[in-house]
């Protein structure tokens, strides 16, 4: 029986274009082209302005962890648990929520330095997810 691998999201216009730059190893953000804010998770109207022209940009991927939650059930087939859920804000100045891997619960406190990196499936599906940055 085949490993069981993580859901897939639905694509559409309003986000194919984030799963493409994860895919390159990209961390993509939505930046309003009326008022320039940025924002994550994409959408199709800026929340200040309310502009519906935006722009792509990569993000550096560098950012500290704002809040965290430790999941440890219910178990969904294609996650290794416990899940550590993080909230990230970015150096460019927005948040957006990922996974934060290769460390322990026990590791993780707020305001700790994080950088992204692309996981892949075993089925080829690529997405951002968060480890501690190194502190030098």
């Amino acid at each position: 029986m085949p490993e069981a691998t993580r859901p897939k999201p639905h694509l559409g216009h309003d986000n194919a274009w984030w799963w493409d730059m994860a895919a390159a190893g990209q961390l993509g953000i939505q930046k309003c082209k009326g008022c320039r804010s940025l924002r994550h998770p994409p959408r199709p109207m800026c929340g200040d302005c309310h502009s519906t022209e935006w722009e792509a940009v990569e993000a550096s991927g560098r950012g500290t962890i704002c809040s965290f939650t430790v999941l440890t059930h219910p178990q969904f087939a294609g996650f290794e648990y416990p899940l550590i859920i993080i909230l990230v804000d970015l150096e460019e100045g927005t948040r957006l929520t990922s996974q934060l891997v290769d460390c322990s619960p026990e590791q993780v406190d707020f305001g700790l330095p994080v950088e992204m990196l692309v996981q892949e499936d075993a089925d080829g599906f690529k997405i951002p997810v968060f480890k501690l940055a190194d502190r030098r």
